[in-house]
C-alpha cells in the first residue's frame, strides 16, 4: 500500500505509470504467471468480454488494446485470494461492518454460497439448495409479489438479464431498479424524447473521421481509459477536441500511449484537448445555451454575407420539429445570467460555437458529470439541441455518444431491465410463455430504497452490484436494507452490502467473466451489448475460482424452478446450453432476428439505430429541439440564496457546490486501491479537491482537515461527512470534489433528476467545518 501523501502528478495519462501500476496489481493478486494470457484473450473472440467499461473494442477482434482500468478489473476477478465461509467467518458481520471498502474487496473470490447466523453475527456456508429453498419460502409467502426488489448490476450478461427479467415478471413484479437509475438514466430519457431511441448514436468508425469531439462532464483517463486511444488518434490527424469540465483531468490533457514505441521512449506524450472549458459545476445547459445563442448570430452574419448556412436549415426543416421556440427562447437568454451560471467568459462561448461552426463533422460526449443533476435530462437534451441545429445526427463522423459505464449496462437494459416496460414487450412476453406479465410500473432505485424504507417491500434480491455502497443517502439507504426480511446478493467477491442485511441474509457466488463457464451442453459463451450498440460473445478462459461456483442464468434458472413449480418456462433446459436462450430471446425481440447466427460471426453484430439511420421513432415523426430555462432553483441555488440573506443554517459559512468523482484506483465502488495518481493523491481516500483562494478564503492552511455537512434547505436530515484532508486543486471557485461513495451520505434521496430520477450527486450544497487530523494521520 502507497504511504499517504500528496504529490503532483507532472506526467501524461498512460504511459509507464499505467505500466508500473499494471504489474503492481498483477502481483498483488498474484496472478502474473498466468496474467499474460488473461489480459491476452480480453476482447478477442474466443475470449472474454472485458469486466470493466462498456467503451467498445474494435469489431472486438483486434490485437490486445491495453488499458490500465481493465487490468484492474480482470486481475481482481482472476486473484489467487479467496474469500471462503471461513475467512469471512473468521469476522463478525459488525466487525466487517467497519472495513474499508478496499480491505473488504482484497480479501479475494467468494467460494461458496453463505447464510447469515444472526446468534454468531457471522456468515457461514450454506448448501445451494438450501439457499433457493429459504428464498423461494420469503418470496412465496409475500402477500403481493411487489413487496419483492430485484435489483440488476450492469455487469449481468444479455442471457441472464433476459433470464431474470422473466422470472421476475412471471413472479408478479416489475420492481427492477437497476445501476442504469444512478447513471445515465438521464441520457436515455431525453434522448428518447429528442431522437426517438435512447442509445448513443455513433460507433467508432464515426470517431475515424470526425473534425471536432465535444466531451461534457467526463473524466476518460480514469473512467474509461481506451477511449483516449481515439481521442488520441483524433488529435494526431487535426480533429479539434473541446472538453468542459470542471476539474482539469490529466486525461483530458495530455495521453502517451504504452502500445505507442515512440512515446514510451522517448518520454513523449500527445496534447488531447484543444480547447479547456472549465465551467463551474452544474453550468452546462447555460454553456449551451450560451454556445447555440452565438451560433444563431453566427448563422445570421452568414446569411447577411452570402456565406454558407452554420445552421443545416434542410435538416432542420425536414427532421425537426420545434425550432421556432427554441430560437426564441435562446435569443431571449440574457448574456449575463449565461455568464453568471456557467462560470465561463462569454468570449470563451464565442470562441466553442466559432470552432463548432467551422466543423464539419461534430461528435459530442458525455458521462454522469451531465446526468446526476436535477436537471440532467434538460442537459442531454441540450446537447441533442447543438448537433441537430447542425444537422450532425445520423452523418458519418457526426453524432450523439453517451459514455457509458458498466460493461452491460446498456444491454441489461435491451434485455428488459427496466421498471417501466412497454406495453408491446408485455404483449409479446404474454404471446410466447403464456402468462400475464404485470402491467403497472415497478419501482425504480429510489422508489425501491422508499419502499423498504416504508416497509412496503421486505425482499431485496441483487443480481450483482453493491447496492448499499452505490445509491444515495447513506442513513436512509442502509436503515431500509435492515428493516428487510431477507437481503440476498449475487457476487463475485465481498462487498460493503454484505455487511448491511436484513434479517435473513444470504451471499451466493457466481462466475466470473474470466471464468470457464461449463453446462451440460459444454462450455458456454455469454453475450453483451457495448455502448455503441455492438452486441458480442464472451466466453472466459479461467478455470473457476471454486468448484461451488454457478454462472448467473444458472442462479437465475434455479430460483425461478424453485420459486415457480407451475411455471411452463424450461428453465433448467435453457441453462443446458445458452443458445437455447438466444432462441428465446430471438422470439421476443425482433430485433435479435438470428441472434445465434449473427453474434457467433466474429466481431458479433450492430443494433439498429434508428436515429442514425434519420428515422424519428417519436410522436411527431420528427427529431424534437426543446427550450429549457437555464437551471436557478437548484438545492445549491438556494443554500446559496439563504447564505447571502445571512441563514447560517447548521454550520456557518459559505455554501459549496460538492461533486462526487472516482479515484483512478476506482471503478464505481470497486476500490483496488488508495491511490489517485493522476490527482497526486496517495494512500489515502478521505480528500476534498478545492481551489486554493478558497482554501485561503476559510482562514485555513495547507493540509488542513474539514468535516463536509449538508446545507440543502429542504433536508430535515443533519448529514455529515467527517474527517477529509483539504487538497489544492485545479476546479472553479465555489467548487469542491470527493470520492464516492465516502461522500453519498451528504445526498438527500429526494434530490434526483426530474424525470429520471437520478441521485443529483454531481451538485450537493456543503458547508466546510474545520475538523482536527484524525489520529492515523498525525501518526503518520
Amino acid at each position: 500500500m502507497s504511504e499517504a501523501k500528496i504529490q503532483f502528478y507532472k506526467g501524461p495519462a498512460g504511459g509507464w505509470g499505467a505500466l508500473r501500476s499494471v504489474a503492481r496489481q498483477l502481483l498483488q493478486h498474484r496472478i502474473a504467471a498466468k496474467g499474460s494470457r488473461t489480459l491476452l484473450s480480453a476482447n478477442q473472440p474466443d475470449g472474454f468480454d472485458c469486466p470493466g467499461c462498456a467503451w467498445p473494442d474494435r469489431q472486438h477482434t483486434s490485437s490486445f488494446e491495453f488499458c490500465e482500468n481493465g487490468v484492474k478489473a480482470v486481475a481482481a476477478e482472476a486473484t489467487a485470494d479467496r474469500a471462503t465461509p471461513q475467512v469471512i467467518g473468521q469476522h463478525t458481520v459488525s466487525e466487517l461492518r467497519g472495513w474499508s471498502d478496499h480491505a473488504l474487496e482484497a480479501m479475494g473470490r467468494l467460494t461458496e454460497p453463505m447464510a447469515y447466523d444472526p446468534v454468531a453475527d457471522r456468515y457461514r456456508a450454506i448448501g445451494w439448495d438450501e439457499a433457493f429453498a429459504t428464498i423461494a419460502r420469503h418470496l412465496q409467502a409475500l402477500p403481493s409479489p411487489d413487496e419483492a426488489i430485484f435489483y440488476t448490476s450492469g455487469r449481468t450478461s444479455n442471457e441472464a438479464a433476459f433470464l431474470y427479467q422473466l422470472f421476475v415478471r412471471e413472479f408478479g413484479t416489475n420492481n427492477f431498479p437497476d445501476c442504469s437509475n444512478m447513471c445515465h438514466e438521464p441520457s436515455g430519457l431525453g434522448l428518447k424524447g429528442s431522437v426517438g431511441v435512447g442509445k448513443g448514436t455513433v460507433t467508432l468508425d464515426d470517431f475515424e473521421q470526425a473534425d471536432c469531439i465535444l466531451i461534457f462532464g467526463q473524466n476518460p483517463g480514469t473512467n474509461h481509459p481506451r477511449m483516449l486511444g481515439e481521442l488520441r488518434a483524433a488529435a494526431r490527424r487535426g480533429a479539434r477536441i473541446l472538453s468542459f469540465n470542471p476539474l482539469r483531468e490529466r486525461g483530458l490533457e495530455r495521453f502517451a500511449d504504452p502500445q505507442s514505441p515512440v512515446e514510451m521512449l522517448s518520454g513523449g506524450s500527445t496534447t488531447i484537448t484543444s480547447d479547456y472549458f472549465q465551467l463551474k459545476v452544474g453550468g452546462d445547459i447555460a454553456l449551451l445555451k450560451g454556445v447555440i445563442k452565438h451560433l444563431l448570430v453566427l448563422d445570421a452574419q452568414a446569411v447577411a454575407q452570402g456565406l454558407p448556412r452554420v445552421l443545416d436549415t434542410d435538416f432542420i426543416s425536414g427532421h425537426t420539429q420545434g425550432f421556432e421556440a427554441l430560437r426564441a427562447d435562446i435569443e431571449a437568454e440574457d448574456w449575463a445570467l449565461i455568464e453568471r451560471e456557467s462560470g465561463l467568459w462569454r468570449e470563451q462561448l464565442l470562441h466553442a460555437a466559432e470552432v463548432i461552426a467551422r466543423s464539419d463533422k461534430v461528435i459530442a460526449c458525455w458521462g454522469m458529470g451531465i446526468t446526476q443533476h436535477r436537471h440532467g435530462v434538460a442537459a442531454v437534451q441540450m446537447i441533442a439541441n447543438l448537433l441537430l441545429l447542425r444537422g450532425m445526427i445520423g452523418k458519418p463522423g457526426a453524432g450523439l455518444c453517451p459514455v457509458r459505464g458498466h460493461s452491460n449496462v446498456q444491454g441489461d437494459r435491451t434485455m428488459g431491465i427496466y421498471e417501466k416496460p412497454a406495453p408491446a414487450f408485455l404483449d409479446r412476453l404474454q404471446a410466447v410463455y403464456g402468462f400475464e406479465p404485470p402491467r403497472h410500473e415497478g419501482h425504480d432505485t429510489i422508489g425501491a430504497i422508499e419502499a423498504m424504507r416504508d416497509g412496503r417491500a421486505s425482499v431485496f434480491f441483487a443480481m450483482g452490484g453493491n447496492f448499499a455502497a452505490a445509491t444515495p443517502d447513506t442513513p436512509t439507504t442502509w436503515a431500509a436494507l435492515q428493516r428487510c426480511a431477507l437481503t440476498v446478493h449475487v457476487a463475485t467477491k465481498f462487498n460493503r452490502s454484505h455487511t448491511v442485511l436484513g434479517r435473513e441474509a444470504l451471499v451466493l457466488p457466481c462466475l466470473g467473466r474470466t471464468e470457464i463457464d461449463q453446462q451440460a451442453a459444454g462450455p458456454q459463451h455469454v453475450s453483451v451489448e457495448d455502448s455503441m450498440s455492438m452486441v458480442h460473445l464472451s466466453a472466459g478462459i479461467n478455470e473457476p475460482a471454486s468448484d461451488h461456483l454457478l454462472s448467473e442464468p444458472m442462479i437465475v434458472a434455479r430460483l425461478a424452478v424453485a420459486t415457480l413449480p407451475d411455471s411452463r418456462v424450461p428453465w433448467l433446459w435453457l441453462v443446458e446450453d445458452y443458445d437455447r436462450i438466444r432462441e428465446h430471446i430471438e422470439q421476443v425481440f425482433d430485433e435479435f432476428k438470428g441472434f445465434n447466427q449473427k453474434v457467433h460471426h466474429p466481431g458479433g453484430f450492430r443494433l439498429r439505430n434508428t436515429a442514425g439511420e434519420r428515422v424519428w421513432v417519436t410522436p411527431s415523426g420528427k427529431a424534437q429541439l426543446f427550450a429549457h430555462p437555464i437551471p436557478t432553483d437548484t438545492a445549491v441555488h438556494q443554500a446559496q440564496a439563504a447564505a447571502h440573506a445571512g441563514a447560517e443554517g447548521r454550520v456557518g459559512g459559505p455554501v459549496f457546490t460538492l461533486t462526487t468523482v472516482r479515484s483512478h484506483d476506482q471503478y464505481n465502488t470497486t476500490v483496488y486501491g488508495l491511490d489517485d495518481r493522476y490527482r497526486g493523491v496517495f494512500g489515502q481516500r478521505r480528500v476534498l479537491f478545492i481551489h486554493a483562494d478558497d482554501r485561503a478564503m476559510l482562514g485555513l492552511p495547507a493540509g488542513a482537515w474539514v468535516d463536509l455537512v449538508g446545507a440543502a434547505l429542504d433536508d430535515a436530515v443533519v448529514r455529515e461527512a467527517k474527517g477529509f484532508l483539504l487538497v489544492d486543486y485545479d476546479i472553479p471557485r465555489g467548487c469542491v470534489a470527493g470520492y464516492y461513495p465516502e461522500t453519498n451520505v451528504l445526498v438527500p434521496l429526494a434530490n434526483h433528476a426530474v424525470g429520471a430520477r437520478t441521485p443529483a450527486s454531481k451538485a450537493i450544497p456543503v458547508r466546510l467545518r474545520p475538523a482536527a487530523a484524525p489520529a492515523e494521520a498525525v501518526a503518520a
